[in-house]
């Protein structure tokens, strides 16, 4: 019997951050993440953990649409409202939004995504290839064992690039592990995003440099890492988690990318990012989705 995967989007767009921006690629979102990053886009506060002992759970916007009952107004995920603080995804994370989600096995899950590409497979006809994006969420939370049947589904061997896009929190299942380590049909990048303060999730649970260093030893994949900042003291932060993956021996490209819940609080920060990215010797990455389709699902 086939595996089940429990997803809330997928979707055909332009990779909008990190080293493929640009890049033709299909997206599969999927449900759950030990994260809740309640405090992007709001001034400085106390991390969850301290939060969760005052009993707040939910970023406010999200709490005020819970409390608005937005999941008995909504039949469908696309048509949820967009916040522009705390997580950008939180439809993806909190269990109360788990009705919106598709539960489909990998058959399912692989006519769904094929049928997002142009020519129904992931290397064209041209010779150019579709990326796959696994995001989330924390795509590794939960469904590793279920990415092997569905990397060696019969449609999925003309495959050539797949991203994870992580908080470079999850160890590696040692299944799945093996599988990454003997397979050379198709290049794995790690996209890491460890969250900083500014998340609101604690340094000693989102900074795991020993994790990073079990991704970025996986034969044939590629790793850097993707920061979201908004001031020079979150820059600083990304120098100090830096310093601790290059102890373990990581040491891999740094990008930094401008906090922005709407396009216009992102658009205010790209020029000062990119200002504070260049003072380091660090890359800076666009949100380009942002740019060019605003902020919206499936993009």
């Amino acid at each position: 019997m086939s595996s089940k995967l429990r997803y809330s989007e997928a979707f055909y767009s332009i990779q909008g951050e990190g080293r493929f921006v640009g890049v033709p690629s299909v997206f599969l979102r999927t449900f759950g993440c030990n994260f809740r990053c309640m405090n992007f886009g709001l001034d400085k506060e106390p991390n969850r953990a301290e939060k969760l002992k005052q009993g707040i759970k939910y970023n406010p916007e999200v709490k005020k649409l819970l409390d608005e009952g937005i999941t008995d107004k909504v039949d469908k995920f696309e048509d949820l409202p967009i916040i522009h603080t705390g997580c950008d995804t939180y439809a993806s994370i909190y269990p109360e939004f788990k009705k919106f989600m598709m539960d489909k096995t990998v058959d399912e899950v692989v006519d769904h995504i094929l049928s997002l590409t142009p020519e129904g497979k992931w290397t064209m006809s041209n010779g150019q290839d579709v990326h796959f994006i696994l995001t989330g969420g924390e795509p590794l939370l939960g469904w590793q064992r279920t990415y092997i049947e569905l990397f060696e589904h019969p449609r999925m061997k003309d495959l050539k690039n797949v991203t994870f896009e992580t908080n470079t929190t999850q160890t590696l299942h040692k299944d799945f592990e093996d599988y990454l380590r003997k397979q050379n049909r198709f290049q794995v990048t790690w996209s890491c995003s460890p969250k900083l303060s500014v998340s609101g999730e604690p340094w000693d649970t989102a900074i795991k440099p020993e994790i990073a260093r079990s991704y970025n030893g996986i034969p044939n994949s590629e790793m850097y890492f993707k920061f979201v900042v908004a001031d020079a003291s979150d820059v600083d932060e990304v120098a100090q988690a830096v310093a601790e993956f290059n102890q373990v021996g990581v040491n891999v490209p740094v990008y930094v990318m401008p906090l922005g819940g709407r396009s216009e609080t992102y658009t205010l920060n790209t020029k000062r990012v990119a200002e504070l990215a260049m003072a380091r010797g660090w890359r800076y990455t666009p949100r380009l989705h942002v740019d060019i389709f605003g902020n919206a699902w499936g993009t």
